[in-house]
């Protein structure tokens, strides 16, 4: 009987040979561990996509994932576009060399290589040598260093969405089953990828619908403030001049007193209703201002601890004064409370607000108190809140916001850890 070299051989129960001790390499036994490694992977990649981490996470988790699974040097996700491309969307490079392979990179279709052979056919392609291979993928293989590639397609409801491919840097090909674990990997995770895209395609529209609401109320704020305020303010003249025009007639005289009055009081309180729309001074000052201005009128005193040097982005600005609004206004409604504190510091890449009083407490999103809209908001633009309220405790609203817009972690509500 042929043994492998160097087998252990333990002994029978009578001290003769037995055979040899092979359980850990028998097929079974490979075929289970490589099973539950596979299900881990999946768990981490659809923890990814529970959380609603961005799609390119989301994707270089699912190269990397593959890549160790195969054993091989290097992974690329791409998707293919309409206009005749392949876009880079996740990478991983296990070789621990200065090799870059950018996100977003653009390969072109033509000649022969394993991104335009799965466009074409619609299968698996296989390159075992890229020194006969051509077109764009071929020359960026090369100039990594690979020798041989293997694709699989990755569809999406019968959608050719792109293709998953695998690279060695070795002399010897890719070895024969690469091609059937990868294709089957692939199957798997298509879910997550499709859910990872369907979510920021989700985040994209809610933050593109914030954006155009709040155009919309900077257009009425203007169109208030250059139409109708500025009417008024013009009758409110005239009403003067007819007023000194007019000497001796007492009657006369008290009528357009009362006219002017009136007028005043209508142009304050579309000064009010044009602020609660969109505050003027939010779009020539920015948040520091407004946010003082938001103080003053307050009905609870407000303390202000605001660490912003510069302009932050114009969506970012808008969702914190308003987050800020709504959590005061709260504040002094319901929650019977002496002061307020307001917090605001950019810092890390993100805006950190935190609003906190020293009322009854008992606050949550479901109540109706307007804390639901802010969270929404906030998951608009890829933020996240947190809401502290026990009851007989006071209140705090904690909000993050990326100042790189949407695409950071998923929102969590309700948490009690300050992010601060």
């Amino acid at each position: 009987m042929v043994r492998p070299s160097g087998a252990r051989m333990p002994q029978d129960r009578n001290g003769g040979g037995g055979v040899p001790d092979v359980m850990d390499a028998s097929p079974g036994r490979t075929r289970d561990h490589r099973i539950a490694e596979e299900q881990a992977a999946l768990r981490r990649v659809a923890t990814l996509v529970a959380r609603a981490a961005p799609p390119e996470e989301v994707f270089g988790a699912v190269a990397e994932e593959a890549g160790r699974l195969l054993g091989v040097d290097s992974t690329v996700m791409s998707r293919y576009d309409p206009d005749g491309a392949a876009i880079v969307v996740g990478v991983w490079d296990g070789t621990g060399a200065a090799r870059v392979i950018p996100v977003g990179l653009r390969l072109g279709f033509g000649g022969r290589n394993v991104h335009t052979m799965v466009f074409q056919t619609g299968r698996p392609g296989r390159i075992d040598d890229y020194a006969a291979a051509s077109g764009d993928a071929a020359d960026a293989a090369r100039g990594w260093g690979f020798r041989s590639a293997i694709g699989v397609p990755i569809s999406v409801e019968d959608r050719l969405w792109g293709v998953m491919s695998v690279a060695s840097a070795r002399e010897e090909p890719l070895s024969a089953d690469t091609e059937e674990r990868l294709a089957a990997l692939t199957e798997l995770i298509v879910t997550a990828l499709v859910n990872a895209e369907a979510q920021a395609e989700l985040n994209a529209s809610r933050a593109r619908i914030v954006a155009a609401a709040d155009q919309t109320r900077q257009h009425i704020e203007r169109n208030l403030h250059d139409g109708a305020q500025q009417r008024l303010v013009s009758l409110a003249l005239h009403l003067r001049e007819a007023q000194a025009a007019a000497p001796g007639a007492d009657e006369v005289a008290d009528r357009l007193e009362g006219a002017v009055t009136e007028v005043t009081e209508v142009m304050e309180e579309l000064r009010e209703i044009a602020r609660g729309i969109h505050p003027a001074i939010l779009t020539e000052g920015g948040l520091p201002p407004a946010l003082g201005a938001l103080a003053r009128r307050s009905a609870v005193p407000v303390g202000l601890d605001i660490k912003v040097a510069e302009r932050l982005p114009e969506p970012v600005e808008i969702a914190a004064y308003y987050a800020i609004s709504e959590a005061l206004t709260n504040t002094a409604k319901h929650a019977h409370a002496s002061a307020a504190q307001v917090e605001v510091a950019a810092r890390d890449g993100a805006l950190r607000v935190c609003v906190r009083d020293d009322g009854r407490g008992g606050a949550d999103f479901a109540s109706g108190s307007g804390l639901a809209g802010i969270k929404d908001r906030m998951e608009a633009l890829g933020g996240r809140i947190w809401l502290h309220s026990p009851p007989g405790a006071g209140t705090a609203v904690h909000i993050v916001m990326p100042l790189g817009g949407p695409g950071g972690p998923g929102p969590s509500a309700g948490a009690t850890n300050s992010p601060l």
